[in-house]
């Protein structure tokens, strides 16, 4: 079975889009369509980028095992809020912390935000990071507006069936990337 990881890029106090990191867990091991896991960066905690990793003189276990779980996943989905139009700093972070293992990496952008918009001002910023390391990131998208009103702070979902429809698009596109890739 192929195996996804889940970044959830927040870790500010009261974060919201974690909660859609969870249903997306959820989703896909509920529909069996990949082993998931979440890599939760409030729980990394790493300090600022200093250097990339195959520069470090000494990287730390943490660091070591979060390179291992991108170089070792099928697929990536990162699950980002909008701060002020942009992604936070913690995902900035890690994303230039690797650069081989990111590389042909199909990687699923979810946007997030409290507002109408979806995140939908993340996306271009992020996808353009991801392009200048060699990522492959794959079309479909998944925005969620209003993140508040659509997902509790355990990740249901309050209208099950449009969620679970538009997560089906946006996960087979990921899929689809993840078995061309071979």
């Amino acid at each position: 079975m192929k195996t996804i990881r889940i970044i959830s890029a927040s870790v500010r106090l009261g974060r919201k889009s974690h909660r859609v990191a969870l249903y997306l867990k959820n989703y896909l091991e509920e529909n069996h369509i990949a082993k998931a896991e979440l890599i939760d960066l409030a729980e990394l905690n790493f300090p600022i980028f200093e250097e990339r990793l195959r520069l470090m003189p000494n990287p730390t276990p943490a660091v070591l095992a979060f390179a291992e779980k991108i170089k070792t996943a099928d697929g990536i989905i990162i699950v980002s809020p909008e701060y002020n139009g942009g992604y936070p700093a913690s995902l900035k972070n890690v994303i230039d912390l690797l650069y081989p293992e990111w590389k042909r990496k199909p990687v699923a952008i979810c946007t997030v935000s409290e507002g109408a918009f979806g995140g939908s001002q993340v996306i271009t910023s992020l996808q353009f990071s991801l392009w200048k390391i060699g990522a492959l990131t794959v079309p479909a998208l998944f925005p969620i507006a209003t993140v508040d009103q659509a997902f509790d702070e355990k990740g249901q979902p309050s209208n099950p069936e449009t969620a679970n429809k538009r997560a089906a698009n946006f996960i087979n596109e990921l899929v689809y990337w993840m078995e061309a890739k071979g």
